[in-house]
């Protein structure tokens, strides 16, 4: 057990390691890191959080993180609206940005269907895209979802749902492999399974 000669460094090193991927020595180096550096530079960091926490917004359309209504890649009139890439989380929209494979628009879910941690088709933003193939002239939806067990899940209900109100539903190939977050996925690779996606129809036979 670490002994601290101060409660206040104490109390950083605590909130530091709640971050994810954050154990107690690199907390405490983070903690002394911003003792080092000059004052304004920690004031810059704590307003900064501030004003992620409270001026942060999501986007009305697509549930992508933005400054306004609607996010950049909404606002956007080059990208292509009638393609919808749905996905599990904001860090997939930029995952597959950064490939700059995909010009059209996003649906964020918000998460994955896993029963196993008590997460439901009703916890995710699921009705807001059907309302979106019904409001929207949406001509393909690409499933990207993660190659996991649950993913696939998610895919097949997205399917169920969606099949006949859109002409063509997709999902993105296999080059990322199974177990697999897009997040994690190399750009190239990325890129391809996006490029290269299958009509849902033959994964599911």
């Amino acid at each position: 057990m670490q002994n601290y000669s101060s409660r206040l460094l104490e109390e950083a090193v605590n909130e530091f390691s709640r971050l994810p991927g954050i154990g107690r020595r690199s907390a405490l180096r983070l903690a002394l890191h911003l003792l080092r550096q000059d004052e304004s530079r920690s004031d810059a960091l704590g307003n900064a959080i501030l004003r992620l926490r409270g001026n942060i917004r999501y986007c009305n359309r697509c549930h992508n993180i933005s400054d306004e209504e609607l996010c950049s890649l909404c606002a956007d009139p080059k990208r292509d609206n009638t393609i919808l890439c749905v996905v599990e989380d904001i860090r997939d929209v930029m995952a597959i940005e950064n490939t700059s494979q995909f010009r059209g628009v996003y649906h964020v879910l918000g998460g994955i269907i896993s029963p196993m941690d008590g997460i439901g088709p009703n916890d995710l933003n699921i009705e807001s895209l059907i309302v979106r193939t019904e409001t929207e002239d949406i001509q393909e939806i690409i499933m990207a979802m993660p190659a996991t067990t649950e993913g696939d899940t998610t895919n097949y209900y997205l399917y169920k749902k969606l099949k006949g109100k859109v002409p063509a539903i997709s999902a993105i190939s296999r080059g990322v492999a199974i177990g697999d977050e897009l997040e994690f996925a190399d750009e190239i690779t990325l890129g391809k399974s996006i490029l290269n996606r299958i009509p849902y129809e033959k994964l599911s036979d």
